[in-house]
């Protein structure tokens, strides 16, 4: 079959048997369909672009394809990223018997310097809780949704995706439907639990309207927020309040857990806090804590 027809029963896989997410499988998707068309870049007929096969893919036009990356200014985590999902593209047409050897098996990845990841400090995150007009329906929503995003470490795709009834505000928790359809329960501090409160009592009525919807945070159309707007409202409340670089949601879920791990809590708990698969993933915030302690003791010891 042509590669074409093995892409899509990729995806395919990875969407049912996998249980991966839209946008993880989007991200495979625009891997392969960049891929693709690399191998068909030379070709003009249209009947000629379904010609090629998965078993006709040698080593060669990985490397051809990572290297054209490089050259069209993509960094080593892009192209590291590039690998993996071809990696996962081959095993696949092994396991399905399309082909026998894997071409991307001897392919080192590319070495990536790992950087810490970015994230407020408490005075901050205040100033940015305190952006919001609260005397307005969507300024009460935006308040609640950075309470509880900072409160529980979610991730944008989990935060939007919350349904009123998740939420158990006796119990100050709420059920999140995380990557791999894994779910899992996750505390909620007092402060963003009275911010969803008062978002229920008073905002979300009038955002909703007549209409109904099963989400909680709602748009001026009575639909769930996206992702791109909750990226860009973040965005504009992080000028607002003059913070020192770019507000991106992540950094939301960055502080909530260095900010946990600076205050003594264990790794374990934080992982499961973050619906991290492997604890290694998450041991990159001791690194955060550890790096911040060294500069506090760099300005602060006399002799440093």
């Amino acid at each position: 079959m042509a590669l074409e027809t093995d892409i899509r029963a990729f995806l395919s896989y990875l969407r049912v048997e996998k249980g991966l997410s839209d946008n993880t499988i989007q991200s495979y998707g625009r891997d392969m369909e960049q891929f693709w068309e690399f191998l068909h870049g030379d070709e003009e007929a249209e009947e000629k672009k379904q010609e090629i096969r998965t078993r006709e893919i040698v080593r060669s036009d990985l490397v051809d394809f990572l290297a054209m990356q490089y050259k069209r200014g993509l960094d080593s985590r892009s192209v590291a990223r590039s690998l993996a999902t071809l990696r996962h593209f081959f095993r696949f047409s092994m396991l399905d018997g399309v082909i026998k050897d894997d071409p991307a098996a001897t392919i080192e990845s590319p070495k990536i310097r790992k950087s810490l990841p970015a994230f407020l400090s408490v005075e901050e995150v205040e100033r940015l809780l305190a952006q919001p007009d609260e005397g307005s329906a969507v300024g009460v929503r935006d308040k609640a949704m950075i309470e509880l995003m900072y409160s529980t470490g979610l991730r944008v795709s989990e935060l939007i995706g919350i349904r009123v009834g998740d939420v158990q505000m006796e119990a100050g928790s709420l059920r999140c439907i995380g990557k791999g359809n894994k779910e899992r329960l996750v505390p909620v501090g007092k402060k963003a639990l009275k911010a969803v409160e008062e978002y229920l009592k008073t905002a979300r009525p009038q955002l909703l309207g007549e209409r109904s919807s099963p989400y909680l945070f709602l748009n001026r159309r009575g639909r769930a927020v996206d992702r791109i707007s909750f990226w860009k409202l973040v965005g504009e409340y992080g000028r607002k309040a003059g913070l020192r670089r770019a507000l991106k949601p992540h950094m939301l879920r960055h502080s909530f857990a260095t900010h946990l791990l600076d205050r003594g809590a264990d790794l374990r708990s934080v992982q499961m806090m973050l619906g991290h698969s492997d604890i290694s993933t998450t041991q990159i915030y001791t690194h955060v804590v550890e790096e911040r302690l060294k500069q506090v003791y760099k300005a602060h010891h006399p002799r440093a």
